[in-house]
Parts: structure tokens; sequence; C-alpha cells
């Protein structure tokens, strides 16, 4: 072959390239554009350290006809794959381009996204999801939800294996949905990201609702009511940076551990502040995020889920460079009480951390579960097992620190000693017992109060004695179930210290199957 004919091919190869960063062309990408939000390779290579982005089948195009869409071939079809590094850590990527027939899934599609799952899982590395689509490809029919399928499959093999993380940057529709729902995090864009089954055209025909497309499901309905959302992102940019900023927490896979971060805040560190966060009064709320802020390292926590079910906290900081999850009662809404949702947000968060090495730290100030008929028959009962079930399972260290109110089941929940909590510390104004003093009293001197002259003096003075006796940390630190009470302000030195000397832990559960979680 001449040396013109070799320049003709390369020339070709450059002018396809092209073609396929084109996608459905330049009118389609300033549409985009105009709806304030990137194309599909422009989110890769912003999201991936720069230049480290390598696509794969850029020249694959769709099989199907009919319809007039064999006329239609565009290079790459309507995703964008490949891998790259954050950090300098590989992880692999799938772009939905909805440039090009609206992102919708046929089969070649599908086909792109299992190679990238699949190189994932043989390889250890995350895969991030990039999803805008329409929905699946209405002329490919039946190949098109087969090719849905064959991706459900890998997210629920890869589960616990490899981290998955989902953005949601434009609409995400029907069948679409469960793919990301089976991933670790969804992270959804303000404004112009939407996920829903049913769209408000079928609702308002089916049920005569009326709703807008973002009360039904935009990222704050899915964020604060719905739980399915993690993250509520302000803007692409924020939300691919917060990818990044998970990702720093998490190992490659269920085989290695988080990565360390070297950090100049002292591991001594004694702060003051936390002699005086807890109130005088049992019943007066302070902020728990405010606790966090003060022991981890450079005050810096990763708050997941941080508007649904905000009467429990979960997420992620570091210990003395050391990653960890931290799941935390929330004094200031509902007084901290476990709920469905706080319970179904804690143990999916547990789970987590526990599929991959990540030791849990739990700030525990729950004054039990929420009464009521809705709870009830809501579930609570099979919800707060979820609770339970997942920190009885979790195998990874667990470490403890109760500063003020445990009471009831809830105490044993929250990674007591007695469910392979490793190791529990208590601060001195710990209260843990049955039930708080007035409900104690209430039960056990119902008679005594009834009986005497000053009933509501009588009912004080029995509270009080209670709280003196009973409510307080030494009783369960008689008998080991706090291996120690510490003064607030070495919470930090002494979670670090716990930390060093659980890092070789080893524990394992029954072999078995897989246990049966109530769902």
């Amino acid at each position: 072959m001449s040396a013109e004919a070799k320049n003709a091919k390369i020339a070709g190869l450059h002018h396809m390239r092209e073609q396929a960063r084109l996608g459905g062309g330049q009118a389609r990408i300033d549409r985009q554009h105009e709806q304030g939000k990137m194309t599909a390779r422009e989110r890769a290579e912003k999201l991936l350290d720069p230049g480290t982005f390598r696509e794969i089948d850029p020249f694959v195009t769709h099989r199907a006809t009919g319809f007039g869409v064999e006329e239609k071939q565009i290079l790459g079809d309507s995703v964008v794959t490949g891998w790259g590094q954050i950090a300098g850590r590989l992880v692999y990527v799938f772009s939905q381009d909805f440039t090009v027939f609206g992102g919708s899934l046929s089969e070649v599609h599908a086909e792109k996204v299992c190679k990238v799952m699949d190189l994932a899982m043989k390889n250890g590395a995350p895969v991030i999801g990039l999803n805008d689509s329409g929905g699946a490809r209405i002329q490919e029919g039946v190949v098109s939800l087969a090719g849905y399928a064959y991706i459900f499959l890998r997210n629920v093999l890869a589960s616990g294996v490899v981290p998955q993380i989902s953005a949601i940057l434009g609409p995400c529709a029907g069948g679409a949905v469960y793919s990301p729902a089976m991933t670790d995090f969804i992270l959804m864009t303000k404004e112009t990201s939407h996920m829903f089954i049913t769209g408000p055209e079928v609702i308002r025909a089916v049920t005569h609702e009326e709703v807008t497309f973002e009360e039904l499901g935009g990222a704050m309905a899915h964020a604060s009511n719905s739980g399915v959302a993690h993250f509520a992102a302000q803007n692409e940019e924020h939300c691919l940076g917060l990818i990044r900023q998970l990702l720093s927490y998490v190992p490659q896979n269920n085989l290695e551990d988080p990565p360390v971060v070297p950090t100049a805040d002292p591991e001594d560190r004694m702060d003051e502040a936390l002699k005086t966060i807890i109130p005088d009064s049992p019943t007066r709320a302070y902020d728990m995020k405010e606790v966090i802020r003060h022991v981890v390292d450079d005050g810096q926590f990763l708050e997941v889920h941080e508007h649904w079910a905000q009467n429990i906290i979960v997420g992620f900081a570091r210990f003395g460079g050391f990653s960890v999850g931290i799941v935390a009662q929330q004094p200031m809404v509902l007084a901290g009480v476990l709920d469905i949702d706080a319970s179904r947000k804690g143990g999916r968060f547990v789970r987590f951390c526990d599929a991959f090495n990540i030791p849990i730290i739990t700030f525990v100030d729950v004054p039990g579960f929420l009464p009521g008929v809705e709870q009830e028959h809501g579930g609570i009962i099979l919800n707060g097992a979820k609770l339970l079930y997942a920190y009885c399972e979790a195998t990874v260290p667990k470490i403890t620190i109760i500063t003020r109110k445990a009471y009831g089941g809830a105490y044993d929940v929250m990674s007591s000693k007695h469910i392979r909590g490793d190791i529990s510390y208590a601060w001195p104004t710990a209260e843990i017992a049955v039930m708080g003093p007035e409900g104690a009293v209430n039960i056990v001197f119902r008679k005594e109060i009834a009986a005497a002259a000053d009933p509501e003096a009588e009912r004080e003075r029995l509270v009080q004695e209670y709280r003196e006796q009973f409510a307080n940390p030494y009783v369960a630190a008689a008998r080991g179930y706090v291996d120690d009470i510490i003064e607030p302000q070495e919470t930090r030195p002494r979670l670090i210290e716990a930390l060093k000397m659980l890092q070789n832990k080893r524990d394992a559960n029954p072999p078995k199957k897989h246990g049966n979680i109530p769902l």
C-alpha cells in the first residue's frame, strides 16, 4: 500500500472520529447546551482526570430496521462508553447521549453499557452511569426491553463487588429507572433531571391528579420525599464534583480497603467545645452534625441523603486519614427518634459500608422508635428490623459513642455490644435505660403516684430518683456493655485509637447463599 493510500485511510479514521464526536449533530448539541446540559462526552471528560478518558465502541451503529431508522445510522449510537481515572484511580463510565435518538436505549446501546460493566467487574473498579435518556427505543420493541434486562442483571451481580454510582442528568423514566435504583448512590441535578415510572400525562389520565415534572420526579422530590436520590446537585458541574468527592471515601472493590488520605489535623486533638454541647435539660435539642464536625478530620463530612429522613444522619468522613461511615441520630429533628424512613436510610448505608470494608462510627442519642398508627400500619416493625439486620450482619469495625439517650430496643439496634459492636463508649451525659424516666415512672409507680397527696410532686421526685439510679451510663458500664465512659473532648483521639486497634479485625458470618433481610 502506498504512502498516499495509508494517509488517506488515516484521514478517513480522523473524519469518522470527528463524526462520532458530533453525535446527533451540532444543532442538537447546541440545543443541549441551551438547556443548561453538557453533551455525553463533555460530561465524561469533565468527570474524569484531564486527558484520561479512553472511549470504546465509538464506531458502533444500531442494527434496527423499520420506521425509517435504518437510514439514521449515527456512529457510537446513543451512549458514550469507556474508562478513565478519578484522582488517579481507574473507573468505568457510560454516558447516555440525548442528541442521538433522545438517548434512547437500543440493542447496541445496551451491549456497550454491558461491556463496560463486565470490564469493571473483571478489573475491580467502580462503574459510573451518566443517565440522560428518553427510555426504550420504541422502534426496536422487545429487543430494547431485553437490553434493559441485561443491564439490570449486571447491576445485581456487581452489587457489593464494585461501587456503582448513577447520575441522573436529564429524563429517566419507565423501566429505565430500575438500573439506577439498584446502584449504590443516585445523584440528580435540580431543574434538569427527572425520574418516574409514569409521567404527568399518564397520571392525569389514570388518576386525574395534576402534577408537574418537577413535583413528580425532580431532584428535590426524590431527595426529600421518596429518598430515591442520595444527592441533589445544583447543576451538572456540581454533580460531577460530588461523584469525585464520594469516590474518595470508597475502595475500588470489595477486596480492597478505602484510600487513606493524610491530614494535618492532629490525631490527639481535644475539642473543648464538646464539653458544653449537650444541653442541661434532657428535652432540649442540639445539632449532632456539630458533634461530628468537631471530631472528624478537618471538619469535613460528606452527608448522604441530607434532605430525607433527617432524624438520622449518614455520611462519610475521615479519622486520622482513615475513611469511615458515620450513622448518627439528629436530636434537632423528631428528637432523633427512629421511624420507618430513618430505619431504611440507616440500614441501606450500613450495608454499603459493610460491603466495601468501611468502618462504621455510630453516634447515639435515640429516645426510641416513633409511636403511632401510621407508623405501625406502615410497617415500622419490618423497617426497623432492616436497620437491626444491617448492624447485626456487618463485620467491619463498629465503634459506638452514646452521647445522651439510648432507650429501649433502639439502644440494642444502634450498634450495641450485643449485636457485635466492637467498642462502645459513652459520655457522662449518657442515659441508657429501657425507657425514659417519665415513661418508666408512669408505668412502674402508677398506683403510688395516684395515691400520693400531691401526685405531680411525687411524680417529679420519682422521675429524679429514676434518672439518678438508671438513666446514666454506669449501670451498663458495670456489666461491660459500655467499654469506657469518656470525656466528650477526648472523643476524637479515642476514636482514632480504636480504629487503629481494629485495623486488622477479622469476623465472618455463617456460610450461606444469602440472608433473608426483612424487605
